[in-house]
């Protein structure tokens, strides 16, 4: 496997590099952000060839669903099919540490590679307030 040397930029927090990253993924690039549990891989779930570059860049087998992270339960409303059990754990701990696994909806805009080809999406509004900051942005 060849491996490409790439800029590592590490920022603080700030309104500035906050929209720096958003205009990143919105170019089809890469992110390293945090959330409540892990710091995470970002990019933009809706374009295959950007998370082409996640799977790349962890040598993550493509094979393996990713998650796509939402800011609130009416973003991923639009992505996945809730069930009154998902609209329920929604409520109760979102935005929080919790991931579910939806079919996905009609005009789902994650991709099918993001998704791992399969005809469910894994979803998650986390609570991080810099993770949140990026997905506004």
């Amino acid at each position: 496997m060849a491996f490409t040397r790439r800029t590592t930029h590490v920022a603080p927090a700030t309104a500035e590099t906050i929209a720096a990253a958003a205009a990143c993924l919105r170019a089809g690039g890469l992110v390293a952000m945090p959330t409540e549990t892990v710091y995470g891989l970002a990019a933009d779930a809706a374009s295959g060839a950007a998370v082409a570059g996640v799977y790349a860049a962890k040598g993550r087998p493509s094979f393996n669903p990713l998650i796509a992270h939402v800011l609130d339960i009416a973003a991923a409303r639009r992505e996945g099919e809730f069930s009154r059990e998902a609209d329920r754990l929604a409520e109760a701990f979102w935005p929080g540490a919790l991931t579910l696994v939806l079919p996905a909806a009609r005009g789902c805009r994650v991709s099918l590679l993001a998704r791992a080809g399969l005809d469910t999406l894994a979803l998650r509004a986390p609570v991080h307030e810099t993770a949140r900051a990026l997905i506004e942005a």
